[in-house]
This record gives structure tokens, C-alpha cells and sequence, in this order.
């Protein structure tokens, strides 16, 4: 099985497109946002540009379940006008919420929390690699002052080790992407979702 972490694959097509959707749905994935336009302060942020992609290829449904470490980014999809949040009891139910989403519309996306979220919806994930769906998982993490710290923090599994989970998600994802700081996050965001929709599986 071969994975991809991080930003291995940066190549852009000529179209500027985020990828195509599987088994032939047709949809304009067009960017009408391009990467570099300027915006306020107040909205130049990872999770407005999260968001605005994620509209992009057609999800117009997230399901989260929200936790510690993925507040702030709930508070920007929810402001997004295109992108309706639905909340979740549990984090198994938003992934299989998310497989259904994208058996239907092509594309489906859902929020967790770090490790106890991210473990949690990883059958769900692990099914659609298997059915071949694109969906979009996202994990929030510790900030990025936490990590090499020996913290032991909350929602971890007892160790200052925070890789465990994402070395679940590599056998079950097509890609990983980890933000660990600003400058290269938008082009690792825009390969991750162009990543899903060109080879139909999840990613993480």
C-alpha cells in the first residue's frame, strides 16, 4: 500500500482544479478563489481556507463532533455561508455519516478531536479506503509549542508521543497531512483534497 505524508506531490494541473470527482460525476471544481488573493486579517486563516475548499469540490455538510483540540476550526467552518455543520453524537457516527455523504455526493467530510476522536472514526475511515471514497477526515491536533515538549496532554494515550494516531491513519489514507506551522499549510491542505479526489480515498 502506498502512502503519502505531507507534501510530496505539489504538482499543480494547468486548470487550476482541485482534482476530479470519482465514477464520473461531473462537477466545476474550479477555483474561484485563488490561492493567493488577499484578504482581512480577519480572514486569512487555515480554517477559512479549509472551508472555502471544501465548498470548492462540492461538500456543503461537515460532520464533527467537537472536542479540545478542534474548537477555533469548528468556529471557522461554521462561518463559512456554504458549509452547514452537523453535529455528531459520536465520532464512529460522523465518519460513517461522511462514507454515506460521499457514496452520495461524491466527496464527504468530517471534524474530530486529536487521538480519542481521531481513533474513534478510524472504522469508518478504514471503510471507505476500502469502498474507494473520498473523504476528507481532519484531526485536530496540540498546538505546534506543544509538541518535542515530553507534555503528556489531554486526549493522548499516556505518552508525549503524538505521531500513534496518524501511524493508524497511514494504512487507511492516501495521504497525511500535517500542519505543523503556517508558511506551507494552505499548499498541504489544497494537495491533501486534490490527493482524495484523484485516487477516490480518504485522507487524514
Amino acid at each position: 500500500m502506498d502512502t503519502k505524508t505531507g507534501g510530496l506531490d505539489t504538482s499543480k494541473s494547468s486548470s487550476n482544479d482541485l482534482g476530479g470527482l470519482p465514477n464520473g460525476i461531473v462537477n466545476a471544481v474550479q477555483n474561484s478563489v485563488p490561492c493567493c488573493t488577499m484578504f482581512n486579517s480577519s480572514e486569512a486563516t487555515l480554517g477559512r481556507h479549509l472551508a472555502r475548499r471544501l465548498v470548492q469540490i462540492g461538500v456543503s455538510d461537515v460532520f464533527t463532533v467537537p472536542g479540545d483540540f478542534n474548537l477555533s476550526l469548528l468556529d471557522q467552518l461554521i462561518a463559512e455561508p456554504g458549509l452547514s455543520n452537523i453535529g455528531c453524537c459520536n465520532e464512529l457516527n460522523a465518519g460513517y455519516a461522511a462514507d454515506g455523504y460521499a457514496r452520495s455526493r461524491g466527496v464527504g467530510a468530517c471534524v474530530v478531536t486529536f487521538t480519542v476522536g481521531g481513533l474513534s472514526v478510524l472504522n469508518a475511515i478504514a471503510g471507505a479506503y476500502s469502498e474507494n471514497l473520498p473523504l476528507i477526515c481532519v484531526v485536530g491536533g496540540p498546538n505546534s509549542n506543544d509538541y518535542g515538549t515530553n507534555r503528556i496532554l489531554h486526549h493522548t494515550v499516556g505518552l508525549p508521543d503524538f505521531s500513534q494516531e496518524l501511524r493508524c491513519f497511514q494504512t487507511v489514507t492516501c495521504y497525511q497531512a500535517v500542519v505543523n506551522n503556517l508558511e506551507d499549510a494552505h499548499e498541504l491542505i489544497d494537495t491533501a483534497i486534490s490527493t482524495a479526489l484523484k485516487e477516490s480515498r480518504p485522507i487524514d
